[in-house]
């Protein structure tokens, strides 16, 4: 059985609450009597229950940030932005990984409500928020990440995605490419459907171009190489020469599939991804990418969720950066 905060006062021969004005408010303790309750909890080895104090008084400080992919560099850096700012306000940041699992997301939304969350942001899977309203509803404030959902209720902080597609495929159709392939997936996520669309979009507008879609489970690395695998086995004059991948993941696969086939990149395929993570430009060739504030974006939503925490009425707001194109050697830069 471990040891209690009546362990401490006893003795320390105070009573529990002078330890707990210790533990809360030493400034309103005598000096002599702080020492010699800080002496008994050295000495009985006592660790407070903040989580049961917290609980008790009605939310915790801990923020839960819910993520598609915690192996991603992109959402690494998403969260160590939502980190240093919660330590600004007294917070900290539990991660918790979805992998891209609408019955993952659901399972860490239910613990985050158990624990009644200081608040939640997440970059959700498909369009239904019924379950993020019913947090709301409890008292949890919500703030989406990586989502753009105005007119939703919810505030959300993200990137133009359409705008992104459309500038990662303006840049393969000014390089002189007319057939392109978007390889992406999985279809119900909102960031690789806005990333399609824009991509279609641009493609429109040049009456000799087009764009195929190759849609595959998951934004990872392992898809990309299976991406990678199927456009190496097409036929020179089958094969598009220019492919859009909806994260820099996919795109590092894609690189490495076609590189071990002997499809030249930028030569035969030029190749752009999304995101800009680190590892895009320390690629075997320098992958070309389109570019999210990362830890921008991470700060700016736990800013928001902590002012909603504060005052519940505040208006909701849709915070939308602008995307930036990264040209490399993948697409002849």
């Amino acid at each position: 059985m471990g040891v209690s905060i009546r362990d401490v006062a006893a003795m320390a021969g105070v009573s529990v609450g002078t330890v707990s004005n210790v533990l809360n408010r030493p400034e309103s303790v005598p000096e002599a009597t702080v020492e010699r309750v800080r002496a008994a909890i050295a000495e009985l080895g006592y660790v407070r229950n903040d989580a049961a104090r917290q609980l008790r008084a009605g939310r915790s400080t801990t923020v839960g940030l819910v993520v598609l992919d915690a192996r991603n560099p992109f959402f690494a850096d998403l969260a160590r932005g939502a980190d240093d700012e919660a330590a600004t306000h007294g917070l900290s940041v539990l991660i918790g990984n979805s992998d891209e699992r609408l019955e993952r997301e659901l399972r860490l939304l239910a613990l985050f409500e158990e624990q009644r969350a200081h608040g939640v942001l997440i970059s959700p899977i498909g369009d239904d928020l019924g379950r993020l309203g019913e947090l709301r509803e409890r008292g949890i404030p919500v703030v989406l990440v990586d989502r753009s959902a105005p007119g939703s209720g919810f505030s959300s902080v993200a990137v133009d995605d359409v705008r992104g597609g459309r500038l990662a495929a303006r840049h393969l159709l000014d390089g002189g490419h007319r057939r392109l392939a978007f390889v992406g997936g999985p279809a119900e996520l909102r960031q690789v459907a806005d990333r399609a669309e824009g991509a279609r979009a641009e493609v429109a507008d040049v009456p000799d171009a087009t764009l195929e879609t190759l849609f595959v489970g998951s934004l990872t690395v392992a898809d990309g190489i299976a991406a990678g695998e199927r456009i190496a086995a097409l036929a020179p004059a089958d094969r598009p020469g220019a492919v859009f991948a909806a994260n820099d993941l996919l795109a590092l696969g894609i690189l490495q599939a076609l590189t071990r086939a002997g499809v030249a990149v930028p030569a035969d395929v030029a190749l752009i991804g999304y995101d800009d993570i680190d590892f895009a430009s320390a690629a075997a060739v320098p992958l070309s990418s389109i570019r999210q504030p990362s830890l921008t974006m991470g700060a700016t939503a736990l800013s928001i969720l902590a002012e909603e925490a504060a005052d519940p009425a505040i208006e909701a707001r849709d915070v939308l950066f602008e995307p930036e194109l990264v040209v490399r050697a993948s697409t002849g830069g």
